[in-house]
């Protein structure tokens, strides 16, 4: 059995453990792919996702590992004071989890990579991921110190009807009448 002195020897040892437990742990809040997030001071909305198998013009091209995944997003710090927004991190199904490229040539209205977002401001534009193609989750936070940050996740689903042709150009619309000309309309 402990004495009660040896109980108090350990009490701060404890103490210490569990302060470190709850600074690990972070709130996992879910959102969905256009739904306002807020998470601390800083409000997220992910606008639209697209997949590109390569960016930048003809005469310089850039080819992903896997796909690119565009995803244009918007971030408003409601705090009243400047906030750094950090580099954003992917995770798939199987926890598996992706950073945010840091180089975004080639990609229009590029988010950048210095964020900071002074108070009451707004800023828009598109991250790039390298990822296979699926679905994901969006790693967001409320810009706090690593380890601890609040931590939520907006859905990224995988929408077979618009995210897939986004290389290939729309056909053109079929005329109704094939062999009639303009001028014999009437």
């Amino acid at each position: 059995m402990f004495k009660p002195l040896q109980l108090l020897a350990l009490l701060p040892a404890v103490l210490a453990l569990a302060a470190c437990a709850n600074k690990q742990e972070q709130t996992r809040v879910d959102f969905q792919m256009g739904e306002r997030a807020t998470v601390g001071p800083l409000t997220y909305n992910v606008i639209e996702t697209g997949w590109r198998s390569q960016l930048g013009s003809e005469f310089k091209m850039r080819f992903p590992e896997q796909r690119f995944l565009l995803v244009t997003i918007s971030v408003t710090n409601g705090g009243g004071r400047e906030i750094s927004v950090p580099l954003f991190t992917l995770e798939d199904q199987k926890g598996q989890t992706y950073p945010e490229l840091d180089n975004g040539e080639g990609v229009d209205n590029w988010f950048g990579l210095l964020r900071t977002l002074p108070a009451a401001q707004t800023q828009q534009g598109r991250l790039v991921f390298d990822v296979p193609f699926g679905s994901y989750k969006l790693r967001i936070t409320d810009g706090g110190e690593p380890g601890l940050e609040k931590v939520a996740y907006i859905e990224l689903p995988l929408r077979m009807d618009t995210d897939t042709g986004v290389d290939t150009p729309m056909p053109a619309a079929p005329s109704r009448n094939p062999g009639a000309s303009p001028s014999s309309k009437r």
